[in-house]
């Protein structure tokens, strides 16, 4: 009995870990997508229970009577109808589509079903207070879901019109015509208040969706960028090296043509020259042109920055004084890192910072936004083993949604 207690209670403990591992794998606008949806749901799913409330004032502790029991029938059908409705508008409202026909419909005819038999349940109960709201829930519920694809122009006038509807049917209760027109204004009131406020929550969806667009155009661009850079080293390295080649060559040519002396000669220094062509060559596609440390941090701030995440490096200076292999090891680490936090992340942030004391350099690399569960992915197992075999280690934690990435070199290896 207590290994199986301990065993539930355990068990509940664990869910809740799963439960957060779920939502931090989700992007950003994956989960406003999630809270906007499941705001609507939960809000509709609650008419049921506000129709109980509303007929618990009808019948004031007396029993129910049937056309209660009607009317709270057609607010579950009713909210039934508008969760699918929700589904397929906000599915509508991504795909820039309008809501569809015969679903809206139906809504409308269900909620209008359920507000005449919530008037005709309690019109002559004298319950004046629960004739309005019969009327505005089930139709305010149908507007609600409209929100996901009506424009807040569009969401007016139907508000209105229901709180005129409630303002009416109040009338029937036989309050004053004043009384009624205060109770209409109340509702046109409460039901703009919530379908807004629902309309606003869309909005904000497509502000996060629009933002997460942009940054993936952000980063193409940078991708961009960087392939014209290699573009261009990769011309100013051939092009000179190519002409000369073809000068050289067109001399040997001739040179042999009139068998005069110095064939031998040129011919060598073509052979030279390609030789050293295929050694440029070489070091632009691996990058070694320009990897010196400090040109690499200048260009992880460059590329970071086109991609829209704030760059700030501190202890640039340091790497001037570092031997160059280990400017190449660290170099490594940050190109390894700005490709992680372009990749694998949402990153609005991004600190890189170099320190260098009598014992070790450590390069350090900070990054917010990171989702989904951390994984030792290729990159990283390839610069643990590139700092091993300097003598130094790699590590890397995570803080939430900020990950860490430290690299660390003994001193004796950048002296």
């Amino acid at each position: 009995m207590r290994r199986h207690a301990r065993d539930g209670r355990y068990g509940s403990m664990t869910a809740v870990p799963t439960v957060s591992r779920w939502w931090n794998s989700r992007t950003a606008p994956q989960r406003i997508d999630l809270y906007t949806r499941w705001s609507f749901y939960v809000f509709l799913a609650g008419l049921p229970v506000l129709a109980l409330a509303v007929i618990g004032a009808a019948v004031e502790g007396g029993a129910p009577t049937a056309g209660s029991w009607l009317f709270l029938a057609g607010s579950v059908a009713t909210a039934a109808v508008a969760v699918q409705l929700t589904r397929r508008g906000l599915a509508a409202h991504l795909a820039a589509r309008p809501l569809p026909g015969r679903l809206t419909v139906l809504a409308f005819c269900t909620a209008g079903a359920t507000a005449a038999g919530g008037v005709w349940a309690f019109a002559g109960s004298g319950a004046s207070v629960a004739v309005p709201w019969s009327v505005s829930l089930p139709l305010g519920a149908v507007l609600l879901a409209c929100s996901t694809v009506w424009s807040t122009r569009q969401l007016i006038a139907p508000a209105v019109g229901v709180g005129a509807l409630s303002g009416l049917a109040t009338s029937f209760t036989g309050v004053h015509p004043a009384a009624a027109v205060v109770q209409g204004v109340v509702m046109v009131a409460a039901v703009l208040f919530v379908v807004l406020a629902f309309r606003f929550t869309v909005w904000v969806l497509d502000v996060v969706l629009e933002m997460d667009r942009t940054r993936g155009v952000q980063l193409q661009l940078a991708v961009a960028e960087e392939r014209l850079r290699f573009a261009r080293d990769l011309h100013d390295v051939m092009g000179r090296n190519l002409s000369v080649i073809a000068v050289k060559s067109q001399l040997a040519g001739e040179l042999v043509r009139r068998s005069r002396p110095g064939v031998a000669d040129e011919v060598a220094d073509i052979s030279r020259i390609a030789e050293e062509s295929l050694k440029e060559v070489r070091e632009v596609v691996r990058g070694y042109r320009t990897t010196d440390l400090a040109g690499e941090l200048a260009g992880a701030r460059s590329v970071l920055r086109a991609a829209g995440v704030a760059c700030t490096v501190q202890g640039e200076g340091a790497a001037a004084g570092l031997p160059e292999p280990a400017q190449v090891a660290l170099a490594w680490v940050v190109r390894e890192a700005v490709t992680n936090v372009l990749r694998h992340s949402a990153a609005a942030d991004c600190g890189i910072t170099l320190v260098r004391t009598d014992e070790e350099v450590e390069l350090t690399v900070s990054n917010d936004g990171v989702t989904g569960a951390p994984g030792a992915g290729n990159g990283l197992t390839g610069l643990r083993e590139r700092l091993a075999g300097a003598g130094g280690s790699l590590h890397a934690a995570r803080d939430g949604d900020r990950f860490t990435l430290t690299a660390t070199l003994p001193a004796g290896g950048a002296t």
